[in-house]
């Protein structure tokens, strides 16, 4: 099985949005609960550091990342996301794409990834802490999902490139 990766496309949207979808059904990947349409969920994210990942040409995971602020002194910081369909799980799909999105960011200059996980995603804090993210904070009741306050916890990861890991 060969993993391919390839900056994503509008084209791609309806395989990106299906597996979205599979990640807001689990109630653990995000506060989402419905897909935006392609022109909302497009002006809400980074033109660059956009990546699919294909086997066989077929969409089985995605990452990219949004800005975390409109003020210029942020604009360095990127929230990331990541996705992998629900029938590529424990293929290392997910680190293998936050190890692309990781790379693309230091080519554009990024300074902090942060991601904001709620605790019982496990398995995305392990991926992301072997990827150079580090625990900075427990948002304990954050936000409201189905009527329930959740937490999460706040993860970054400084550049290597800029000098201020």
């Amino acid at each position: 099985m060969k993993v391919k990766f390839r900056p994503m496309i509008s084209s791609d949207w309806n395989s990106v949005a299906a597996i979205y979808k599979q990640g807001i059904e689990t109630g653990n990947a995000t506060f989402e609960k419905e897909i935006p349409a392609w022109e909302a969920w497009d002006s809400a994210h980074l033109k660059t550091c956009r990546i699919v990942a294909t086997i066989d040409r077929i969409i089985v995971g995605w990452a990219a990342m949004s800005p975390v602020s409109g003020r210029c002194v942020y604009g360095g910081v990127a929230e990331v996301s990541v996705y992998v369909s629900e029938h590529y799980k424990d293929h290392k799909i997910g680190t293998r794409l936050l190890e692309q999105l990781v790379s693309e960011s230091e080519i554009t200059g990024l300074w902090t990834l942060q991601a904001s996980i709620f605790p019982e995603n496990r398995a995305s804090i392990i991926v992301h802490e072997k990827m150079g993210f580090r625990q900075v904070g427990y948002r304990e009741k954050i936000g409201k999902m189905d009527g329930v306050w959740r937490d999460t916890i706040l993860l970054e990861r400084r550049s290597k490139v800029t000098g201020i890991e």
